[in-house]
């Protein structure tokens, strides 16, 4: 097959109903009101339907403690005085704030510094010429631990690596793509979408249960598997569906590409970097191995419940933050303390629409625990999952394609679990499932759409990186490319979630599937 985008409009006749459908998802997508808009307008609907749930007496009975669960309403008197005391108070206390702004300081230094473009790049140039592919893939799942940073820096990397090795350079741009969105929920290393969700899960968890409290690493074990698992599927789809369908590339080269080699002074940053990354390793090792270690647990000694755990969203600030620092130093791109002030400020300054986000989520979710609603949509959801017969294995894998048909036009992962999470987390619950769980199946559905959804925004950037190659890539060539990954991490991630589940193996540190 010839050059990508060439036959754009060829491929469209032949699949016409297909694109139709990806062109209405995308319209359509466009025409729903920013996500904020939208928490919005839940929260409006909570209160209103709080009122109603009172007024017509809804309740339900707790399984766990036998106690009897009524509507709230939070638009009387003494719901209202609670709303505007409170506001203040449900923000600051909001799980999910502190941990990602903490773990975002260290990450935006890292990627305002340049570590994280500079790592990328000689990571993959200096690997062998057959393993190129398999390293770009697990450089861009492990990318996806600083998303933004990954899906704007490792596709045109690629490309570039891949037209260097005379290949079609939309086969490495899409596969770099395809590792970090599609891979989005797999990694090596405990992230700060891990801390994200965690936050979230423990929230809509506290409906049902007040003591619940949530880790960042409770779902580790599955996501290190996940990682392996995705590698050689995403390897496969690249080489024989996407670059023999693609083709040689006949296009033009970009001439703003630049160089991906990196400079002496990237050298000499990394060189920095590494050695004050190993001392921080060791030092954590220090702090973690010995049997009374200062981060083990005083009486147990255990990891499981410990300092350490405890520890983990500063932990992973400083493993970003140390080494992003010495980079920074090394490269000379940090030359005094005015100027770490200023990317650390820089970093956070991009930060300004999630901590709103954070506000209107937290009123959102505070008003639906409050409500009762989530609790007796839970226990009554559960009921009725039962009374029909739906449970088990193919109640999990429904909500994963559920989530994942939601992920079309919804993008942000924070902004989906936050509105299904109270919904779902404590209905799963009820079932038996522990939340950790119910967040696995949630970040699968999550993850496996990203390649092909127009709403997640770096799509876009994506395409221009596209037709720097080929001026005539369309949409429909992009898509096209890339729902090959969509349909194969499905899959095999499906399958992977389904032996879990048979087999009964442990999530994460201490945190099994069942409660």
């Amino acid at each position: 097959m010839g050059t990508p985008g060439l036959n754009v409009d060829n491929k469209t006749k032949k699949k016409g109903l297909f694109y139709r459908f990806l062109d209405w998802i995308e319209v359509n997508g466009n025409k729903l009101p920013d996500v904020l808009t939208l928490f919005v307008i839940f929260t409006g609907v909570i209160l209103v339907v709080s009122a109603i749930g009172s007024a017509a007496g809804w309740t339900a009975i707790n399984p766990a403690t036998k106690e009897k669960i009524e509507a709230v309403n939070l638009l009387n008197g003494d719901g209202i005085k609670r709303i505007l005391s409170e506001m203040v108070k449900n923000f600051v206390n909001f799980p999910p704030l502190g941990l990602v702004l903490v773990v975002m300081l260290g990450v935006g230094l890292a990627e305002s510094t340049g570590l994280i473009s500079a790592f990328m790049r000689r990571v993959v140039l200096s690997a062998p010429t057959k393993m190129i592919l398999p390293i770009i893939v697990i450089i861009g799942i492990v990318g996806n631990a600083a998303a933004d940073a990954a899906l704007i820096v490792l596709p045109p990397v690629a490309a570039m690596i891949f037209l260097a090795l005379k290949r079609n350079p939309i086969v490495g741009l899409v596969a770099a793509y395809a590792a970090v969105a599609g891979g989005f929920s797999a990694n090596l290393i405990i992230n700060m979408l891990d801390a994200l969700l965690a936050g979230f899960t423990e929230s809509s968890a506290q409906i049902i249960d007040p003591e619940f409290k949530a880790n960042p690493a409770m779902n580790y074990y599955f996501l290190l598997a996940s990682t392996f698992v995705l590698l050689p599927v995403a390897v496969f789809v690249t080489t024989k569906i996407v670059e023999p369908r693609l083709g040689e590339f006949k296009g033009t080269i970009p001439t703003d590409q630049g160089d991906a080699a990196l400079t002496s002074e990237e050298k000499r940053g990394l060189k920095w970097a590494t050695i004050s990354l190993s001392t921080f390793v060791v030092v954590l090792l220090a702090l973690t191995i010995p049997t009374n270690a200062l981060l083990r647990h005083p009486e147990t000694g255990s990891l499981v419940v410990s300092p350490f755990m405890d520890s983990l969203v500063a932990i992973m600030f400083l493993f970003f933050f140390i080494p992003a620092l010495a980079y920074g130093i090394g490269s000379r791109n940090i030359r005094s303390d005015k100027d770490v002030a200023e990317q650390l400020s820089q970093a956070m300054s991009g930060m300004g629409y999630y901590i709103v986000l954070a506000f209107i989520a937290a009123q959102m979710i505070t008003y639906f625990s409050w409500s009762n609603l989530g609790a007796i949509i839970a226990i009554k959801g559960a009921e009725l999952l039962q009374n029909i017969g739906l449970t088990g294995l193919p109640l999990l894998l429904g909500f994963i394609l559920f989530t994942a048909l939601v992920n079309l036009l919804i993008a942000s992962s924070s902004a989906k679990w936050a509105l299904l999470g109270p919904v779902f987390v404590p209905m799963f619950m009820i079932l038996g499932y522990s939340p950790a769980f119910t967040q696995i199946a949630y970040r699968i559905g999550d993850s496996i759409t990203n390649t092909i959804t127009p709403m997640l925004a770096y799509f876009a950037i994506l395409l221009s990186f596209a037709r720097k190659f080929d001026k005539n890539m369309g949409v429909g060539t992009l898509i096209s490319s890339l729902i090959p990954y969509t349909i194969a991490f499905g899959i095999f991630w499906s399958i992977l979630f389904s032996i879990w589940y048979l087999m009964g193996l442990p999530l994460g540190p201490g945190v099994y599937i069942k409660l």
